[in-house]
């Protein structure tokens, strides 16, 4: 069993699996190994190349992840950045909406992919900081509501203390939320102060929270947490993500749902 497990998964795809598995905390090589369903003698090569890169430092019998502020990419390198996992993720959430819904769309790639399909809905209300789903919804028939506030071109979105009057007088049945880190310890962080500002804000006026994040930004912090795990509901991920993460997010009552694959089927993940 193990060695069809090695064929199946690339290098580049175990060594991603090892760090999220890292993201929760030391792990041994043993852990590592029956939770990838590959030798340690596998594990230790994909250590060794992963403390290479700066990314794992290799312990007695197992290993930790080094732990940095993840960077943020402008926003044009975002979108070519886990394109496929983005546009499946995006497709998942559009079944979480409801005609009539009040939503909030957060910035990001993965919400500007959620924004372009929102045409299949109906009367909506659609709050968001973001210009760029702005700009894709403005010609639609839903109503939108564009915070104001203080540009942050990196991100496209307005963001900071002028936010607070406007989200203060919002009801908002669904938050989808983007981010640049994530960790189950704190939630999700990003680069800026006045954006984690924002973020926090919206997800405490919304019924339900919803974190649209590729796998890749689990165990990852960025520099500033925004809020914390019990402002969100669900997190929605491609299955990429280690069993011990979905685990640790189960007890603390937060919902993890996968896209439908390609097949027709959605993943099962079930721990």
């Amino acid at each position: 069993m193990k060695d069809t497990n090695e064929r199946k998964l690339l290098s580049e795809e175990r060594e991603q699996l090892i760090l999220q598995a890292l993201g929760d905390g030391a792990r041994t090589i043993g852990e590592l190994s029956q939770e990838l369903g590959v030798s340690e003698a596998t594990v230790r090569r994909d250590l060794q190349s992963l403390e290479k890169q700066g990314k794992a430092r290799r312990i007695h019998g197992g290993a930790i992840r080094v732990q940095f502020p993840r960077t943020e990419p402008i926003f044009t390198e975002k979108a070519t950045l886990h394109a496929r996992e983005k546009q499946l993720i995006a497709r998942r959430a559009l079944d979480c909406i409801d005609d009539n819904d009040t939503i909030y769309l957060d910035g990001g790639s993965t919400i500007l992919a959620l924004a372009r399909m929102l045409t299949s809905k109906q009367g909506l209300t659609i709050v968001t900081n973001s210009i760029m789903a702005a700009a894709e919804l403005m010609e639609s028939e839903h109503r939108l509501i564009l915070l104001g506030g203080e540009f942050r071109a990196l991100s496209r979105t307005l963001v900071g203390p002028l936010t607070a009057k406007i989200v203060s007088s919002l009801y908002i049945d669904k938050a989808f939320m983007g981010t640049i880190g994530f960790t189950v310890e704190d939630g999700i962080s990003t680069t800026d102060a006045n954006e984690a500002y924002t973020k926090e804000l919206i997800m405490r006026r919304a019924k339900r929270v919803f974190v649209l994040m590729d796998s890749s930004k689990f165990g990852a912090p960025s520099l500033v947490v925004s809020g914390s795990l019990n402002d969100i509901d669900a997190i929605i991920t491609d299955d990429a993500i280690s069993s011990q993460a979905i685990k640790q997010l189960k007890k603390k009552k937060i919902d993890v749902i996968f896209p439908e694959m390609p097949s027709g089927k959605r993943a099962n993940r079930e721990t």
